[in-house]
């Protein structure tokens, strides 16, 4: 029989960002654990020892801080950090791990060295409704829309995990926006956590989207088809809210498995206008790039970390013709819309000298060049 949830354990229960989709109302009850959890199962577990997640974020984006016996709403999921966890959805017995601050749940597999020990969970039960059925997470995905009018895509992916691909992606928004345009912006892959997003949306975004509103608490080991659904879903919804362009981020590195897959799928890279790549140093950037060319993929330009040192750029540029544009070249620097507009029509660009362009246009205050800026006007 359901356990059913009393004003009290609703008061003392913690909600986690990953459930920020899931109305309060629909936890009613209590039901035994599946033996074997699914990604997006939700469920309630007690804290018992505080490992590397001693806060966890909140439905509105607040971290509170842990004490071990708090009741936590969490929801299964399998995760990928090489700076942090490889962890999966399953539990060992009533014992489960938290797997981020943003409520993912299961059992690490493998840890970084520098990282400490998750926190441990005792599971409770599976979270239910009202009528005694599980929550799952993908019954309370965004509504799917139609588009009318396609926008422009950007989408920045990186050498590694923290390279400085969200830095880029609100850089960017920032730019665009300056411009006078109508940005949106989408965290396609990744693992439930509300940083990226609300940093979007900071930025000046008109709606900011990620794998959570399309039902995914994170997208490891998603199928193919399933990530390609999710982003025609989070592309339709920015469409919806009037975006002309969304900044798209693609979470880890380019060698992780649903980010290569996904560069070499047509029907996903086709519907880009343009790609920046976000890198610690000049040798990943090298990397990056020779990588994407082998995918039929040109970026655009360098971003990320490797762009905080003039003498890292200056590598960068030389070792990749690709201009290396630090963050306040992005947000004020650059005429990002005909730039981009030209690097997608490449109506008459030689796009060899196309990266020179871009540069001089980073370094001359935003100017565009004439040689694109004719072009991009007259699109």
């Amino acid at each position: 029989m359901p356990i059913i949830f009393t004003d009290e354990m609703h008061a003392s229960m913690r909600i986690s960002y990953a459930l920020r989709r899931v109305p309060k109302a629909r936890f009613a009850c209590l039901l035994p654990c599946s033996d074997s959890p699914q990604p997006g199962d939700v469920a309630l577990t007690r804290l018992e020892t505080i490992g590397k997640n001693a806060t966890l974020e909140l439905t509105d984006g607040r971290r509170c801080a842990l004490h071990e016996g708090d009741l936590l709403a969490v929801v299964f999921g399998n995760r990928y950090a090489t700076l942090q966890f490889e962890g999966y959805a399953r539990a060992d017995g009533d014992r489960c791990d938290l797997l981020s601050m943003g409520g993912l749940c299961g059992v690490v597999k493998s840890k970084h060295a520098t990282a400490a020990e998750p926190s441990k969970l005792r599971l409770l039960g599976a979270v239910g409704d009202a009528n005694g059925r599980p929550l799952q997470l993908r019954n309370f995905a965004v509504a799917q829309k139609s588009v009318v009018e396609q926008p422009r895509i950007i989408v920045v992916c990186g050498s590694s995990m923290d390279a400085g691909k969200t830095y880029t992606a609100v850089s960017l928004i920032i730019g665009l926006r300056r411009q006078g345009y109508r940005v949106a912006g989408v965290k396609l892959t990744g693992t439930a956590a509300g940083r990226d997003t609300w940093s979007m949306l900071d930025a000046g975004a008109c709606v900011a989207l990620d794998f959570v509103d399309g039902g995914f608490p994170s997208t490891y080991l998603c199928p193919l088809e399933e990530l390609l659904d999710l982003y025609r879903m989070l592309i339709a919804h920015a469409a919806s809210q009037n975006a002309a362009w969304v900044v798209v981020e693609i979470a880890d590195g380019l060698l992780q498995k649903e980010t290569a897959e996904l560069l070499q799928t047509s029907s996903f890279t086709k519907t880009v206008d343009a790609w920046m790549v976000a890198t610690n140093d000049a040798l990943g950037a090298v990397a990056g790039v020779s990588l994407l060319h082998d995918r039929g993929i040109s970026p655009v330009a360098i971003s990320g970390r490797v762009s905080m040192s003039p003498l890292s750029s200056r590598e960068v540029e030389a070792a990749t013709n690709l201009p290396c544009l630090n963050a306040r070249e992005l947000q004020c620097g650059v005429d990002l819309a005909a730039l981009l507009t030209a690097a997608k029509t490449r109506n008459g660009v030689d796009m060899c000298s196309f990266p020179e362009l871009l540069m001089r246009s980073a370094r001359d205050g935003g100017r565009v060049p004439e040689e694109i800026g004719g072009q991009a006007r007259r699109r």
